[in-house]
């Protein structure tokens, strides 16, 4: 069954996973799978056990609390995870998702993640995990170990999420950009939608060849837009999306050009962290 994957924690980005979810969950009528995965922990390691400093009675009486501490502390995840998954399905169907199947897993969460994502059409993310208040000028650790290995396009929820009403599509003639460029231009996810299309480069023949081949490709969309930003790709972008409210951002996964390094690397951490609207990543 085709899906969308929502990935959900404790983190106040939830609440923009699930509104994200929702609107493709309409656009594409889909079902939604909301996924909420609990980290084992170690129990040892979390009480910074010193039992090898200590005789050998003492280790087995904490070897004993430690496995009771382990017990209660997977219940109470297990009950809080049951908190969460209800309260981001109500919310599920506060925005219009009608079918909705919710998931709680104990394990890695990319690894999870790359599991439940088989048959899914998009996976939806929040930029930053449960952590980020403690971490306020990072993006969530998880963001590009997700990207790297999902086969799946991947939409990054930021803090605050309203349903698109436009299309940024970041190209440069690669592969992933082309596998983007056609996403916009056939998915039912952007039907209806104004599209930019964006170039960042000299005002040359090269890079207005590529919006002429992106026009093309769009020649049935009802409003498109070409644009040839200069500078850095990673600030002319910024820029354009600060200039654009309530836009999603399009871009291929890996490119041969300066908006390669966006994706993966230390420029895909400054994009992400500074545009404030959803970004999504197509391999």
């Amino acid at each position: 069954m085709t899906k969308i994957l929502a990935c959900i924690d404790a983190s106040a980005y939830a609440a923009s996973v699930c509104d994200l979810a929702a609107w493709a969950s309409k656009r594409l009528d889909l079902p939604v799978e909301l996924l909420h995965v609990v980290q084992r922990r170690d129990a040892v390691a979390q009480r910074h056990d010193l039992s090898g400093a200590i005789g050998l009675g003492a280790k087995s009486e904490l070897l004993e609390e430690l496995t009771r501490l382990e017990e209660a502390d997977s219940r109470l995840q297990i009950e809080r995870g049951r908190v969460l998954l209800a309260t981001m399905a109500d919310r599920l169907r506060a925005d219009g998702a009608t079918a909705i199947a919710p998931l709680h897993r104990h394990g890695g969460i990319v690894e999870t993640i790359i599991e439940r994502e088989a048959d899914a059409r998009v996976v939806v993310i929040g930029k930053r995990g449960a952590s980020h208040e403690f971490a306020t000028d990072h993006i969530g650790s998880k963001i590009e170990r997700v990207v790297r290995a999902s086969a799946k396009p991947v939409l990054i929820a930021a803090r605050a999420a309203q349903a698109p009403q436009s299309v940024v599509l970041a190209y440069d003639g690669s592969k992933p950009a082309d596998r983007a460029l056609e996403r916009v231009a056939n998915s039912p996810l952007f039907a209806g939608l104004p599209i930019q299309v964006v170039t960042v480069g000299p005002d040359d023949d090269k890079h207005r060849a590529l919006l002429d081949k992106a026009r093309t490709a769009l020649s049935a969309s009802a409003t498109v837009t070409l644009t040839i930003l200069p500078g850095k790709p990673e600030d002319a972008i910024a820029e354009l999306m600060a200039a654009t409210p309530q836009a999603l951002l399009v871009m291929g996964a890996y490119g041969h050009s300066p908006l390669r390094t966006l994706i993966v690397g230390s420029s895909t951490t400054t994009l992400i962290r500074t545009v404030h609207a959803p970004v999504l990543l197509v391999r």
